[in-house]
């Protein structure tokens, strides 16, 4: 946690202020335009300038603040919902990546919600088979299918079940947690291409899914190391603040966003 808060504190130093906190710019590049030229020699050794995101599962909740987040500094993004993409559905995701896959992006944010609390006896094999594909299979195919530009930035928003795993979130937990650990093995080689890649591990969260999981919400909150829940705005505003400042060398990581409500040290 040390490390990464750093990180996040040393990108801003005087030397590199000015480039460093400037926003993207509200305008998009033409079609033909060539983008993946080299970073070292077209921007100084900076990371290249963000410009468009897609933010799967940007229509509500953390998705949605994300996709607000990002907009605030001036980055075109396309906020899907369960109409434009359902990541359970392999056609759906065939789909989406034919018509937006070759176009590239240079944030990609793959999010999306849950499968209902149960514990492992009360789980059918149809709900397995399910939920493999809306967690697992349908965001390997996105990372096959979309282009991320050099420089880019992909963030996974996972659970912090993918660490303390709950036993009425059996499923959730079995399936991010096996996401995630495909995502930090690929971390290493869009690292050559200056891609960085962010595990957002978010604990309670006030969002609608937060209110499937517990009864009294308020009781719950009330008992949290901080008393409250975390607010989706919050992790809009982290990674917003990562692209913004250009962070780079923050990939491959977990980043528990919970307030303190996790029990593990790492």
């Amino acid at each position: 946690m040390f490390t990464t808060a750093a990180c996040l504190f040393t990108a801003g130093l005087p030397a590199a202020r000015t480039a460093a906190l400037a926003p993207c710019p509200r305008t998009r590049h033409g079609g033909g335009r060539q983008r993946d030229t080299d970073l070292t020699a077209a921007h100084g050794g900076r990371p290249a300038i963000m410009t468009d995101a897609i933010v799967i599962g940007g229509s509500k909740g953390i998705g949605r603040a994300i996709a607000d987040a990002l907009r605030a500094d001036g980055c075109s993004v396309t906020a899907t919902s369960r109409a434009d993409i359902d990541t359970s559905s392999r056609a759906s995701v065939r789909d989406f990546v034919e018509r937006h896959g070759q176009g590239g992006t240079d944030v990609l944010v793959l999010n999306t919600g849950g499968p209902p609390p149960k514990e492992f006896g009360d789980v059918g094999e149809d709900e397995w088979d399910r939920y493999h594909d809306q967690l697992f299979t349908g965001f390997c195919s996105l990372l096959r299918g979309i282009r991320v530009r050099k420089g880019g930035y992909i963030f996974a928003i996972t659970s912090s079940v993918v660490r303390e795993p709950s036993p009425r979130l059996v499923v959730s937990g079995a399936y991010r947690a096996a996401f995630s650990s495909v995502f930090k093995v690929l971390s290493a080689s869009y690292a050559r291409d200056g891609i960085s890649c962010v595990n957002i591990a978010p604990g309670p969260t006030n969002t609608d899914r937060m209110r499937e999981l517990v009864d009294d919400i308020d009781s719950f909150a009330g008992g949290l190391p901080m008393g409250r829940l975390g607010e989706p705005r919050e992790i809009g505003a982290l990674v917003a603040s990562i692209v913004r400042n250009r962070i780079k060398y923050l990939s491959g990581v977990i980043i528990n966003v919970d307030g303190a409500a996790g029990s593990g040290a790492f």
